[in-house]
């Protein structure tokens, strides 16, 4: 296809499909940088672009040694962008797979009612108080069928008490994760992958490590009690959030887990905020009223 001329170009915008075409490209870059921000393929990224740029530069301005150096390096960008990008590439497909669920399907296992939320955050909270190591994951849209079958399976209600009881270092399931499928534990002493992510913290442990792993290989999120702090953390799309309280743990599951809950929540809140303020404005301008009518008389 030639080149065209700033005005063809200009002058095909007026088709609908291109104008379609357009967006759904502006789409596209917007969710893939969108993806990357705050991640490590974003520096990656950006390395990939500046050879890109350093390529052209080559080509355009006959830099003949610097360019046959470069000029293999096309051939293998799709191989390295698959090698260094495989967890963003995974967590796109399994996003992606997610928003385009046939309508009674979209509802994730994962997603139980808030009861069972303050079962966990309750748990969580208690072990933190004594610095009882935990790790409990949550099984979404991804089915944890292999996680599962390698631990103990339980398939019982969950409770608070389920949960400290298994955590409890005297006995011998508290080595491992907890999954969670609906309202019931699975299964517990569980292994999980490990993350291979070369950038962080040293001060992470195994369960931390094992946490940010299960949630970059599905869309699980999970709940870790550091036995050496007692700090509480929370795990969604390999990106772990620590030291959080009650409150925040339980506001961090809720969005995770029930967004539509959330915000139905947070819009239920403000309703009953601006009805009581008019309600005192109301009340108000009556002792007002009432005030005037006395002076009156």
């Amino acid at each position: 296809m030639l080149l065209q001329s700033p005005n063809q170009y200009l002058e095909s915008l007026r088709e609908p499909r291109n104008l379609v075409d357009i967006a759904l490209v502006f789409l596209l870059v917007y969710a893939l940088l969108r993806l990357i921000r705050g991640t490590r393929a974003a520096p990656m990224a950006a390395g990939i672009g500046g050879l890109a740029l350093l390529y052209w530069t080559a080509a355009r301005y006959e830099l003949a040694t610097l360019e046959f150096i470069l000029r293999p390096a096309p051939l293998y960008v799709g191989v390295a962008i698959i090698v260094l990008f495989q967890n963003e590439i995974r967590q796109a497909l399994i996003s992606f797979g997610n928003r385009f669920r046939m309508p009674f399907l979209l509802r994730h296992r994962g997603q139980f009612g808030e009861g069972v939320y303050d079962e966990i955050v309750l748990a969580a909270t208690t072990l933190a108080s004594t610095k009882t190591g935990a790790l409990i994951v949550v099984e979404r849209g991804v089915n944890l069928r292999n996680v599962i079958e390698g631990g103990v399976k339980m398939d019982a209600e969950l409770s608070y008490d389920l949960l400290v009881t298994i955590f409890n270092p005297a006995t011998p399931l508290h080595d491992g994760a907890v999954v969670i499928r609906g309202h019931r534990a699975a299964a517990a002493a569980c292994f999980l992958p490990l993350t291979l992510n070369p950038l962080l913290s040293k001060d992470l442990g195994t369960r931390h490590r094992a946490a940010i792993g299960i949630t970059e290989d599905t869309d699980a999120v999970a709940v870790v009690v550091s036995e050496e702090t007692g700090l509480i953390s929370f795990v969604q799309a390999g990106q772990i959030r620590r030291g959080l309280d009650g409150t925040r743990l339980r506001a961090a599951i809720l969005d995770a887990l029930e967004p539509r809950a959330r915000a139905s929540d947070e819009r239920e809140k403000k309703a009953e905020a601006e009805t009581e303020t008019l309600k005192a404005d109301v009340g108000g301008q009556r002792l007002d009223v009432s005030s005037n009518t006395t002076t009156n008389l």
